[in-house]
């Protein structure tokens, strides 16, 4: 079974903002929105899916809740017609802090909506000032606890890399989003993209974007805190589009497809450390879930490489035990056992 969200951009409508890192066209592929072509859109997409699989409707690319009331409103009315008929499970969305309201949730409650994406970005006042985000860590606070209130999981969205922000900073957000509830979360290192001030400031020397291998380290550090409290992570980076590789579109930034694996691999290598500090064996075996070998090991074996560098081991064999789930490992030293 497999998860599938349809996803209906409406880019950049109901954000009265032009945050410094933003260019929501090219992040989406679409200039424009066209009302008449969701429902075209849903149709098309739920006759390419399997019956075993779950699927929600998911309003992304821009502040949903802040989009012209009417339209929302017929929109989450499409959606529901296709939940009422069995065809999808439930109607998410991607909106800002500051556009929940309980207005807003007195209209979402109306739905069956199962999801609230929130575009939290960073926990700072003076950083979220700089991006010109137009809203406060108190907004975004705010629009959790209403939607606590109406039992309405969110999920938050953070930056790796923005402007004037630090390592510290950005486990700082993590924390936050943990500590406040939240249902999952996403990550997503900082591009530069053109016709937005981020590229005039990169351009000017004012902005210095991180390396592959940078956003890769700190992404992994954030991953850490969302494993630790057991919130899933259901992306890192953006969907992966022609739009982010064009010379027309991109400027500068860790644009990488494959940035999602590579800093799972980094926090399985973190994990693997901080076990490894207090045994003294020279061969262990790693255990790992299933299907997770190839992320322990890392790309070229780098992982294994630097293990056996940093603690002087000998060899290191990856199994693979189906009573572990996700980033879980086991690193056995002969009959004993050590877990993370």
């Amino acid at each position: 079974m497999k998860h599938i969200n349809i996803p209906i951009f409406i880019p950049h409508l109901g954000c009265p903002n032009q945050c410094i890192f933003c260019n929501q066209r090219y992040i989406s592929g679409n200039e424009a929105f066209d009302e008449s072509n969701v429902e075209a859109e849903i149709i098309k997409v739920l006759s390419t899916i399997n019956s075993d699989d779950t699927c929600e409707i998911a309003f992304f690319g821009g502040s949903f809740t802040g989009i012209d009331r009417a339209l929302m409103i017929r929109l989450l009315d499409i959606a529901q017609k296709y939940v009422n008929l069995g065809k999808v499970s439930g109607i998410r969305m991607s909106t800002r802090p500051d556009y929940i309201s309980r207005e807003i949730i007195d209209i979402l409650k109306k739905y069956s909506v199962s999801v609230v994406e929130l575009g939290i970005q960073t926990m700072n006042d003076d950083i979220l000032a700089y991006l010109k985000r137009g809203h406060t860590v108190k907004d975004t606070e705010n629009a959790i606890n209403l939607l606590k209130e109406a039992k309405i999981p969110f999920i938050g969205q953070m930056m790796i890399g923005l402007p004037k922000a630090t390592i510290e900073d950005e486990l700082y957000c993590a924390n936050r989003i943990c500590e406040l509830g939240a249902f999952g979360s996403r990550i997503y290192p900082t591009l530069v993209f053109k016709m937005t001030e981020l590229e005039r400031l990169a351009q000017n020397n004012e902005y210095s974007p991180l390396s592959v291998e940078n956003a890769i380290i700190r992404s992994a550090n954030v991953l850490k805190i969302f494993y630790k409290y057991n919130v899933p992570c259901i992306r890192i980076g953006l969907c992966d589009s022609d739009n982010l590789h064009s010379n027309e579109t991109f400027v500068a930034g860790p644009n990488s497809p494959s940035i999602g694996e590579m800093v799972k691999s980094r926090l399985f290598y973190e994990l693997a450390s901080d076990v490894l500090v207090d045994l003294k064996d020279k061969d262990i075996i790693i255990e790992c879930a299933e299907g997770k070998t190839s992320q322990v090991i890392g790309n070229k074996k780098e992982n294994i490489i630097k293990l056996k560098k940093n603690f002087g081991l000998s060899s290191i064999k990856v199994i693979e035990n189906k009573n572990l789930m996700q980033y879980d490992i086991r690193i056995r030293k002969k009959e004993e056992a050590k877990c993370v």
